[in-house]
């Protein structure tokens, strides 16, 4: 939590703790999305099948998962700080080595090692987001951080597809640089914590991943959709106009919706939110599919409509996760919801274009659009089980 009643008055976002997190969350995720979709791009023109480009993604987001389960330990033995300037260092000094090889193997030994320090900034962040917030204003301040991931999701998806589709690798590699500069944030953003929260006892973990069971379900099917969205509709449509348009306005609408979900969550709940956000998702990536067929107006308006789904859902799982884990479960919700997001993000970009090579991308959307939709129920059992934060 901040320190001092007068913080808890002040616009969240004029507080240091919290505009210490945006900086570090910007530069990290900046260098995360500038590669998200680029990178498998980079390895088809380099030669590499594009039944395979997905492997890029799900390297690096199978080596976050494997650290994201050790993130609450290494926290408690060494504390935030430490952590989280490795984590952040592990991301970007290996960036500008992409420029050196187009190959598949090298690409994603060079993402394996970012994706150990992505593991780290993304269930730090989150955790963080919460202890940063004064009572009452979690969502606000969850909406804020989601803010500050979805503007690079904006912004640099989008040009890290165009960098490459016009031969400019080495800027996208430098560029991806960016979280060595976060970690010189991370002193002030740790002055701005109170104490932490010493370990629980035993069975708490346990317990802690069981309540954060539900909405991570529903966060994972949420982001295996956009991780094949983002993989492959550059591929599809590799004229680099329609997926650079698309991209963009998914990211602009995933953007505002992270960021307004939240203050709507501290005022409403989400057990109308969280369904609702759903739907929105499904309907999204059936119009996507249907461009296919009819026309590049359909594509755009379906990757808008899903970005709105895809950033909703992403503040309103987070804090279905941290109200249903209680105050000391905070790191471990986050690495089991961080987990959910990354493995999602990975099969949809591994798994969904090894079913694109079968029945094609336009009916592969059709089958996560269905999904989609059979996941309502249980968006709503997930909202309905968590209090308001």
């Amino acid at each position: 939590m901040i320190e001092g009643g007068a913080e808890a008055r002040t616009p969240l976002w004029r507080t240091r703790g919290m505009q210490a997190l945006v900086g570090v969350t910007l530069l990290g995720f900046a260098s995360y999305c500038l590669t998200l979709a680029s990178l498998p791009t980079y390895a088809v023109t380099g030669g590499a099948a594009e039944s395979t480009a997905g492997v890029v993604t799900a390297v690096f987001l199978a080596v976050t998962i494997l650290v994201q389960l050790t993130v609450p330990a290494l926290t408690a033995r060494f504390g935030v700080g430490p952590v989280l300037i490795g984590g952040l260092v592990a991301m970007g000094v290996p960036s500008p080595f992409y420029v050196l090889d187009d190959g598949l193997a090298w690409i994603s030994a060079l993402s394996a090692v970012r994706g150990g320090g992505f593991a780290v900034l993304t269930v730090l962040g989150a955790t963080l987001a919460a202890q940063v917030a004064p009572p009452g204003r979690r969502g606000e301040s969850i909406g804020l951080y989601g803010l500050a991931i979805a503007v690079p999701n904006l912004v640099a998806v989008p040009a890290g597809v165009a960098l490459v589709l016009d031969g400019h690798v080495g800027w996208l590699s430098w560029l991806a640089a960016s979280p060595v500069l976060g970690a010189l944030l991370v002193p002030r953003l740790v002055r701005s914590l109170g104490p932490q929260p010493g370990p629980g006892p035993a069975g708490t973990r346990r317990a802690v991943v069981a309540a954060a069971f539900l909405p991570s379900v529903v966060l994972f099917l949420v982001t295996l959709a956009g991780g094949g969205l983002v993989t492959f509709l550059p591929i599809e449509r590799p004229d680099g106009v329609v997926a650079t348009v698309a991209l963009l306005l998914f990211g602009t609408t995933g953007a505002i919706t992270r960021w307004r979900a939240g203050l709507l969550a501290d005022r409403l709940g989400s057990r109308l939110l969280l369904p609702l956000a759903l739907v929105a998702g499904a309907v999204g990536m059936l119009m996507t599919s249907v461009g296919f067929w009819t026309g590049d107006g359909w594509v755009l308006a379906g990757a808008a409509l899903f970005g709105a789904s895809y950033g909703a859902t992403q503040n309103l799982t987070l804090l279905a996760a941290f109200a249903r884990a209680g105050e000391g479960g905070t790191t471990t919700a986050s690495a089991m919801w961080n987990i959910s997001f990354d493995a999602g993000t990975a099969v949809g970009a591994l798994g969904l274009g090894f079913l694109a090579a079968g029945i094609g991308l336009d009916w592969t959307y059709v089958v996560v659009a269905a999904s989609l939709a059979a996941t309502v129920p249980l968006a709503s059992a997930a909202a309905r089980s968590a209090v308001r934060v």
